[in-house]
C-alpha cells in the first residue's frame, strides 16, 4: 500500500503547534484588507489574530479570495512525485469554491502522474469544525487505514461534527447577507444574539436568538447537551475573546469526560463574516 499524506486548508483554523502535531500540510486562503493581500498561514507570519481584530473593530473590512487550481497543484505535484498519494480533505464547498479547485487540481496532477492517486472530501465544515474532522481522520490514518477507508471515513463522519456558535455584532452578518438590515438594526437595540450552526450541506443556518451574550454562550452549551456522542475531543474557537471561550472550556471539562480540548482564533477568512466576540463550540454528535 502506497504511503499517503493528508492535506487541508487553513479554513481548518490549526495552529502551527497543530499542523506540526498531526503531519499536516496546510494551504492558506488569502484575503485583502486596507489595500494589501495577506495569506492565512497556521503560524499567522502573514498577520497576527490580534492585529486582525484589532482592524475589523476599528472598521476595516476584507474581501476574503478561496485557493485556486494553480495553488493546490503546486502542493500536490512534488507529494506524488515523491510516491506519495493524498488525501485532501477541503473548508465546505458550499462556503467557498476551495472544494471544487482541489478537485479540479487533482485530475490534472492525476492526469499528469499516471499510478499515484488523489482523493478529495469536502468536509461541509468550517473553522475548528474542519480541524476536528481532520483532527479524527489523522487519528485513524496512525491507525492504520487506507486512503479509501480514510476518504469513507471522512465522509460519513462529516454528518457528527457539530457547528454551534454565536456572534456578538450583527452588523458583520448583515454584511454578509445572513441577517437583514432591519433585524440587524432592532436585534442590536435589544441586544439579541444570534445562534447559528452549520447544517448537512455545509450551510451557514441561523437557528435562534437569544436575549444578551451570556444567554448566548450558555445555548451554546445547551446545544451540546442535546447532541453530544462523544465528549472526548472538543475544540473551541473565538474572534478575540479569549477568556470567553476559556471560560466555555472549562465548563464543558466540569461536565463532561474530556480528553483532548482546544482553543484557537477563529481566522481572518472567517472572521473577515462574523466579527470580533464570534465563539464557535465544535464536537461528535449524534448529527449535525
Amino acid at each position: 500500500m502506497r504511503d499517503y499524506v493528508i492535506l487541508t486548508d487553513s479554513c481548518c483554523d490549526f495552529s502551527a503547534r497543530m499542523a506540526e502535531e498531526l503531519e499536516l500540510t496546510v494551504l492558506p486562503l488569502s484575503f485583502t484588507m486596507e489595500g494589501r493581500e495577506y495569506f492565512n498561514y497556521p503560524d499567522n507570519r502573514d498577520i497576527a489574530p490580534a492585529e486582525f481584530y484589532s482592524k475589523i473593530r476599528s472598521g476595516a473590512l476584507g474581501t476574503t479570495s478561496a485557493i485556486n487550481v494553480a495553488a493546490f497543484q503546486t502542493a500536490m505535484e512534488p507529494l506524488v512525485e515523491a510516491g506519495r498519494d493524498i488525501l485532501c480533505i477541503s473548508f465546505s464547498s458550499n462556503l467557498s469554491t476551495t472544494y471544487q479547485s482541489a478537485c479540479i487540481a487533482a485530475q490534472e496532477v492525476q492526469a499528469a502522474h499516471p499510478g499515484c492517486k488523489i482523493l478529495v472530501a469536502d468536509s461541509r465544515a468550517a473553522s475548528l469544525g474542519q480541524g476536528l474532522l481532520v483532527y479524527l481522520a489523522v487519528q485513524e490514518k496512525r491507525k492504520g487505514r487506507s486512503l479509501e477507508e480514510l476518504h469513507s471515513y471522512v465522509e460519513e463522519m462529516r454528518d457528527h461534527i457539530c457547528h454551534w456558535f454565536t456572534v456578538d455584532d450583527l452588523n458583520h452578518l448583515k454584511r454578509g447577507g445572513r441577517v437583514s438590515a432591519a433585524a440587524a438594526l432592532f436585534g442590536t437595540m435589544l441586544q439579541m444574539k444570534p445562534i447559528l450552526h452549520v447544517d448537512g450541506e455545509g450551510r451557514l443556518i441561523p437557528v435562534d436568538k437569544v436575549r444578551g451574550r451570556k444567554a448566548s454562550i450558555s445555548a451554546l452549551l445547551e446545544k451540546m447537551d442535546e447532541l453530544v456522542e462523544d465528549p472526548s475531543v472538543v475544540f473551541i474557537s473565538h474572534g478575540d475573546c479569549g477568556e470567553e471561550a476559556a471560560a466555555l472550556g472549562d465548563a464543558i471539562r466540569r461536565k463532561y469526560p474530556v480528553e483532548r480540548l482546544e482553543i484557537n482564533y477563529v481566522g481572518p477568512v472567517i472572521g473577515n463574516h462574523t466579527g470580533c466576540g464570534v465563539l464557535a463550540l465544535f464536537f461528535v454528535g449524534k448529527h449535525k
